[in-house]
C-alpha cells in the first residue's frame, strides 16, 4: 500500500516517506509556503499513478535527504513513475548533485 503526500513524496505501508528523485512538483502540504497553482492536480496525478499499488524503488547515491525521506526513483510495474509526471507537465526535472543517473530520461 502507498499512499500519496503531494505530487513528488509518497508514504509506504511501512510508514517510510519517499521523495521522488530528479523532478519538483508545485507545493500542497508546505509548512510555509501556500499552496501552488497546478499542485493539487500533481498531487492528483501522482495519486492515480501509485496510491494503492506496490511500488519498486531504485536507489541514486543518496540515501535520504535531510528530512530523513528515502530518496527514490518510483515504478510501478514499467512505469518510471518519476519521468511520467514530468511528462505530463505535472513536474519539471531537477539537478541535484550527485543523484543525476536518470537526469537525461527526465529532461
Amino acid at each position: 500500500m502507498t499512499r500519496v503526500i503531494d505530487g513528488d513524496t509518497i508514504e509506504l505501508a511501512n510508514g517510510e516517506h519517499v521523495r521522488y528523485i530528479g523532478i519538483d512538483t508545485p507545493e500542497t502540504v508546505h509548512p510555509d509556503k501556500p499552496v501552488e497553482c497546478f499542485g493539487p492536480e500533481a498531487s492528483e496525478r501522482n495519486r492515480e499513478l501509485v496510491e494503492g499499488k506496490k511500488v519498486r524503488l531504485e536507489r541514486d547515491t543518496t540515501d535520504r535527504d535531510q528530512y530523513g525521506r528515502l530518496l527514490r526513483y518510483v515504478y510501478v510495474d514499467a512505469t518510471f513513475v518519476n519521468a511520467a509526471l514530468v511528462r505530463v507537465g505535472y513536474a519539471y526535472s531537477y539537478y541535484y548533485e550527485p543523484d543525476t543517473r536518470r537526469y537525461q530520461e527526465l529532461v
